[in-house]
């Protein structure tokens, strides 16, 4: 094949040739001496050919928080705890036994086709749990949670420089789940920094430190989600909501704020949520601690009344313009506030000059004072403003028991089917809009605060209150719990 002159045309092996001749054909400069090294912490450092000035510790952004000088201020007071106990366990089953019976495949009894016998009793073993805690004392005392360590047979206690300490208890309180341990031989320690946490604000920054699933020493950050929440967790039912993260083995450990002061023990969280944990406020947490030091258990201020919240119905059916304060629906009889004359129906709205804007907050003010104290009331009573000073009993169980139903006749109305009972009149069966408010077996005891003992009596209380467009405040005995129940009514 012929190709015109005036065109080039070669192959590419042809083309490759050319181009690695042509480089072996460049001339280079003479060899420079090699750049010298930089020793460890010289001025300048030689990567990749180029000089780079030394590493140094980046500055902290304006307006973002320095967690490593926090962590660094606080971890030395911050604790892993360890727990152990004998525990008496179920039997072990062997389980050729369970499927061949004792004589299976010709063995001798209690005897394995391995010759190894299984215990016929409880066996005893050894159960360990872990958890958080903090320093407050310089002494060596150490707060945690009281489900840490309760029933432990011993407590060790590890710092972050993983020095380790046996533990005593000194006290524990179940109620608001916080314990005191003590570190001896511990040499003087450094305490945490009490903060104030009635002045943390929604949104605020916190970190948690602890010992989340073993892993000792952890930090997490996030901030206050919500103040104030009910959990179901008892009669102290306060807490802080954060997101910073809190996981099993984080329980006792401390939620600093941004100023390295400690303001909640974080001690729970939301089994079917991310990022829901709750921890007790400090300040519901010093009185308790100090008494567990000084006492080696709390003592609490006790009024004898059973309250219940105040929702929106419930206020409508007061005259209230808002839900607020705490209903009595139950006085204890002989205790103080009996002997102060409270009735059922008094509504709760102040004590000591603090306004009860939840009805929770009712139990932790009592209970910080001490039985024998006295604490002024500011209660309405029908509508109308009432004081009164009650001196405090010391805090106990009370458990009381209901009557029997007695036998009669069976009315029905607005949804309602009820007869005479020994205590007012007990409901047997309830239908439509009502059902949502009351229950079979509820007696009622009170519409709008007048006493009944029949069905009539009910009937006309809820047709009085239907025709003034409003709620019936009936007064009802649940079980062993006297409770108050706004009802429209309706037919």
């Amino acid at each position: 094949m012929s190709y015109p002159s005036n065109h080039l045309v070669f192959s590419v092996p042809f083309l490759v040739f050319s181009l690695i001749l042509s480089g072996c054909a460049t001339r280079t400069p003479a060899a420079q001496p090699p750049a010298p090294v930089s020793a460890p912490g010289s001025a300048s450092t030689t990567m990749f050919g180029q000089s780079a000035p030394p590493l140094a510790t980046p500055p902290v952004l304006a307006g973002t928080p320095d967690i490593a000088s926090l962590v660094e201020k606080v971890q030395p007071a911050v604790v892993n705890i360890t727990t152990s106990a004998s525990v008496q366990m179920p039997p072990m089953i062997d389980p050729f036994e369970f499927f061949f019976g004792p004589e299976g495949f010709g063995r001798p009894e209690g005897r394995t086709p391995f010759s190894i016998p299984f215990p016929s009793g409880p066996v005893e073993r050894e159960r360990r749990s872990l958890g958080s805690g903090f320093v407050i004392d310089a002494d060596g005392y150490v707060v945690t949670n009281n489900h840490v360590i309760e029933d432990a047979d011993e407590v060790m206690v590890r710092f972050a420089d993983d020095r380790s300490f046996p533990a005593r208890v000194i006290g524990r309180d179940g109620k608001l789940d916080v314990a005191l341990l003590k570190l001896d031989g511990a040499g003087v320690l450094n305490p945490v920094v009490l903060g104030d946490s009635d002045a943390l604000r929604v949104g605020e920054y916190v970190i948690a430190v602890g010992n989340p699933f073993g892993l000792g020493h952890t930090v997490t950050m996030g901030i206050v989600s919500a103040k104030d929440r009910t959990i179901g967790a008892g009669p102290y039912d306060d807490f802080i909501q954060t997101d910073a993260s809190i996981n099993p083995g984080n329980s006792g450990g401390p939620l600093f704020n941004l100023r390295g002061e400690l303001v909640g023990i974080n001690t729970a969280i939301h089994r079917q949520g991310q990022g829901i944990g709750f921890a007790i406020p400090i300040n519901m947490v010093k009185d308790v601690v100090l008494q567990l030091r000084d006492k080696g258990h709390v003592q609490r201020g006790k009024l004898g009344i059973t309250f219940q919240p105040v929702n929106e119905d419930i206020a409508r059916a007061l005259g209230l313009d808002r839900p607020r304060g705490a209903l009595v629906s139950e006085v204890e009889r002989g205790a103080a506030a009996d002997r102060a004359g409270l009735r059922v129906g008094d509504l709760i709205v102040e004590v000591n000059g603090t306004q009860l804007s939840r009805s929770h907050d009712l139990p932790r003010l009592i209970a910080s004072q001490p039985p024998g104290s006295s604490v002024r009331l500011q209660f309405l009573r029908e509508g109308k403003p009432q004081t009164v000073t009650i001196t405090l009993d010391a805090l106990e169980a009370d458990d009381k028991g209901v009557g029997k139903a007695a036998k009669g006749a069976s009315p029905s109305r607005f949804g309602l089917t009820m007869q005479p009972h020994a205590n007012g009149v007990v409901v047997t069966a309830v239908s439509g809009k009502v059902a949502s408010r009351l229950v079979r077996g509820d007696i009622i005891q009170s519409v709008d605060r007048v006493p009944v003992t029949t069905p009539e009596q009910v009937f006309a209380g809820l047709t009085r209150a239907k025709a003034e467009k409003r709620p019936a405040l009936l007064q009802v005995r649940r079980g062993n719990t006297t409770l108050f129940v706004a009802v429209e009514a309706s037919e």
